[in-house]
């Protein structure tokens, strides 16, 4: 039996990295990321530094870092003592790996700066932790409740794969997406849907890379789209996965429609920052969603 304290440390740890996630955002929309200057872990030389909005944003990213790291780790060491169910162990050891390379990929931008396209990584890699944390939440609730996956409906191997290759391929369409805020290129599109009033704009600096990012938008609902119209007519995984595949559609929706919201406030910058953070949370979630999807499925897959 899992115990209630296990649950409630993997919750924290799920929230509290879920804060890393917009945190980091946040250092990036609002260009903090010097706001402590060349030293790490001290702030401008100092365990609390002297207040600017800049070193307390970085410096809070930091704190909330810290903490997301005893967690992850708290939340191992108690997965360790129900290790015979290996799927927990796995989210959680990989929760753990992750938020340790998400710090010390932090502290070498700050000693040696990176180039946007090694940031936009580091972006990737916080969602990667957070995902982890909360397919733990979500098993330890599933397994509360006495799930199990064998009762739902076989998936063929070609929608299994179908599914696979849109888990990864939104990563992708996120890898753009922050390679666009560390370039600050998010200008490169002004108007929605039309970029700066053209179907196909001039396809060179900052316009080329906003103009990539939204036809991968595209792509990407279209591949939800298609995978909740399999599962509608096929029957695929069954109820649970139809379920999922609706939340999906509707999260991808919101995705796209948080983009347009965006690109409108891109001249509003207190705007900007907190649509900018609503962008992030819908992906986070929208990417989750997915990646429960493959691995629920994959144990279903037709032989």
């Amino acid at each position: 039996m899992i115990s209630g304290r296990y649950r409630a440390v993997a919750v924290a740890s799920c929230i509290i990295m879920l804060l890393v996630l917009l945190a980091g955002a946040l250092v990036t929309n609002t260009e903090s990321g010097r706001g402590c200057g060349d030293d790490w872990p001290l702030c401008n030389g100092k365990f609390v530094p002297a207040y600017t909005v800049e070193s307390l944003i970085e410096y809070s990213h930091r704190a909330i870092s810290g903490l997301a790291g005893m967690l992850t780790l708290a939340t191992f060491l108690y997965s360790l003592r129900y290790k015979q169910y290996k799927e927990q162990l796995v989210y959680a050891s990989a929760a753990l790996a992750l938020t340790i390379i998400q710090a010390l990929m932090g502290a070498a931008a700050v000693l040696w700066p990176q180039s946007p396209a090694v940031m936009a990584i580091h972006f990737g890699i916080s969602l990667l932790a957070f995902a982890s944390t909360l397919l733990l939440v979500v098993w330890l609730r599933r397994f509360g409740r006495g799930y199990r996956s064998t009762a739902s409906a076989p998936v063929p191997r070609k929608f299994y794969g179908l599914l696979l290759l849109t888990a990864i391929y939104s990563y992708v369409v996120v890898y753009l997406g922050a390679y666009i805020r560390h370039t600050d290129s998010s200008g490169g599109c002004l108007g929605w849907p039309l970029c700066n009033g053209q179907v196909i704009p001039d396809l060179e600096g900052a316009t080329l890379a906003v103009f990539i990012h939204r036809v991968a938008a595209v792509i990407l609902f279209i591949l939800i789209l298609c995978v909740f119209v399999t599962i509608r007519r096929g029957g695929a995984g069954g109820e649970p996965l139809r379920v999922s595949s609706a939340w999906a559609l509707v999260l991808v929706t919101a995705q796209v429609l948080s983009g347009a919201w965006l690109t409108y406030n891109l001249t509003n910058e207190d705007m900007f920052v907190f649509t900018s953070l609503v962008h992030n949370l819908i992906i986070a979630g929208l990417f989750t969603m997915l990646l429960d999807m493959v691995i629920r499925s994959r144990g279903l897959r037709d032989s």
